[in-house]
């Protein structure tokens, strides 16, 4: 079995982002060589997430709306980690969306459904902050 990691390194110049990271993604899986196997995908910094979806302005617009009413970024003050930060908010976006995924690898290509494309979710950004790429196979 043959084995690839890389990181991907992003440096968002706003607070919050939705990235389509699939290109970047499929890049690694042509440089590793396996046909067969999983790739995990997952965000190293607490602050940021990895997750599937359809790569569509409507929708990633919702995402933001949402997130905000689930957590909203003001008054920080409403936060008891923000006694020395500002990102408790950021902190509960990720846990929602998610730290990573995993997608089968078949004939060289990720097995997506129709629609499905991998993002990077930013929601406290203006720092360098890397993701994992980490492929097994064959």
């Amino acid at each position: 079995m043959k084995s690839y990691r890389k990181e991907l390194w992003f440096e968002v110049k706003t607070r919050r982002a939705f990235i389509n990271i699939t290109p970047q993604v499929e890049q690694c899986l042509r440089e590793s060589g396996i046909r067969e196997g999983l790739l995990l995908v997952n965000a190293m910094h607490i602050t940021a997430s990895v997750f599937i979806n359809d790569d569509e302005a409507g929708l990633h617009h919702d995402y933001e709306v949402w997130l905000e009413k689930l957590a909203p970024h003001e008054p920080v003050a409403q936060y008891r980690h923000n006694s020395y930060e500002d990102n408790a908010d950021a902190h509960l976006k990720r846990q929602v969306m998610g730290r990573e995924v995993v997608v089968a690898i078949t004939d060289g290509q990720l097995d997506f459904g129709t629609w499905e494309r991998i993002f990077y979710g930013e929601f406290d950004g203006r720092r360098k902050k890397r993701v994992l790429v980490k492929i097994i196979g064959e």
